[in-house]
């Protein structure tokens, strides 16, 4: 399985690649939302799990970038991943075209559950999870 997180702090990036390392998933990153997408184009991804909160190119303007996309990028799994927990955000993530919100900070069951479902889903749907 391919991951991208797209995320301007390294600790963050860190702790993520972390947990995922204990599941023996690889993580491969990206500091920002411009450089995240030109990643997308150059390697195929099965999930993508992005920050919200971000200079230059929030986390929305990425979703908007990718779901607006006529190629296969605009049915990329994305995983919002935010600090902010301000009231209706998790709404707003889903109407712009997210598929699921983790809050900060995250529990590791919360992220493999996440990833799971949308890549199983996506996947084979009659298949169970877990």
């Amino acid at each position: 399985m391919r991951i991208l997180f797209i995320e301007d702090d390294a600790m963050n990036r860190r702790v993520v690649r972390d947990m995922l390392h204990v599941a023996g998933l690889p993580l491969a990153e990206a500091d920002g939302g411009r450089a995240g997408i030109a990643r997308l184009e150059q390697e195929p991804f099965d999930v993508l799990l992005l920050d919200l909160r971000m200079p230059e190119m929030d986390g929305f303007d990425v979703i908007d970038a990718l779901r607006s996309r006529s190629d296969g990028l605009k049915d990329i799994p994305i995983i919002v991943v935010t600090a902010d927990a301000s009231p209706g955000l998790e709404d707003d993530c889903i109407a712009a075209g997210a598929d699921a919100v983790l809050f900060k900070p995250i529990a590791m069951q919360s992220l493999f559950d996440s990833i799971a479902e949308l890549v199983v889903d996506r996947s084979d749907p009659d298949k169970p999870l877990g």
